[in-house]
């Protein structure tokens, strides 16, 4: 793995650390512990990129037997979707016993480091998409081409949702669930919408945000239903 890509992840799990902190004291940490959570969140962020990077590498044609140190290369590719369904899954697992608090608690802070790491183009020299002439365009060193700044477009869409998440769990706690359905939804058009301007080699998963989009919606319309119950306590952690 590259040095700047660590700045990217490092970056991403100090966005997901400090707002989980910011919110504990305030009520919106599931099961009372925020720590568990940020455990919870940091594992199933690996476990992903792990499942994204290894269906990458068996889907280009590169066994993970032969070449096992390819799998540290991320920028090599991690595939969208099978990686955020082993996060998903990973962390419903982890947080099984209050699984839709967890979710809605941790969104805010999933949401903030995953626009973190985003952000984390400005060091990988990643954040450049296709051309444009438009005032805030921005160019490759020693090029004159103008062009979109596309990771710093989904990391500042992303730090408005998240942003509103939080506003919105502080004044007002819908049923549980639904908190976290909207995050995955807004997540999932953000990536839609910024996927025209992106510089991409092979197909892009347009189709995994899309069903994104689809099952986001359709959880929030089941989860809006759900009765609103406490989550347990637990007597260890801040």
């Amino acid at each position: 793995m590259e040095f700047t890509l660590l700045i990217a992840a490092a970056g991403a799990v100090a966005a997901l650390r400090l707002v989980l902190y910011f919110e504990a004291p305030r009520g919106n940490a599931a099961v009372g512990c925020a720590s568990r959570l940020f455990d919870a969140g940091l594992s199933a962020m690996f476990f992903g990129i792990l499942i994204g990077r290894l269906w990458a590498m068996v889907d280009a044609g590169t066994s993970p037997l032969d070449r096992p140190f390819d799998i540290l290369l991320v920028r090599g590719g991690v595939a969208t979707g099978p990686a955020t369904i082993a996060a998903l899954a990973t962390f419903a697992w982890i947080m099984r016993d209050d699984l839709w608090w967890a979710i809605d608690s941790i969104a805010p802070a999933a949401v903030a480091g995953l626009a973190a790491w985003h952000a984390g183009c400005l060091a990988t020299g990643a954040c450049l998409g296709t051309t444009t002439t438009l005032p805030w365009a921005m160019t490759e060193p020693g090029s004159t081409v103008g062009r979109h700044p596309t990771e710093l477009y989904a990391a500042l869409a992303l730090t408005l949702v998240a942003a509103a998440l939080i506003f919105w769990k502080m004044r007002n706690r819908p049923s549980p669930g639904v908190i976290g359905a909207v995050g995955l939804t807004a997540t999932a058009l953000i990536r839609l919408g910024t996927e025209p301007f992106r510089l991409t080699l092979g197909s892009p998963p347009t189709v995994w945000y899309l069903l994104g989009v689809i099952g986001g919606v359709a959880l929030i319309i089941w989860r809006r239903r759900a009765p609103l119950v406490a989550p347990q306590e637990v007597s260890s952690g801040p």
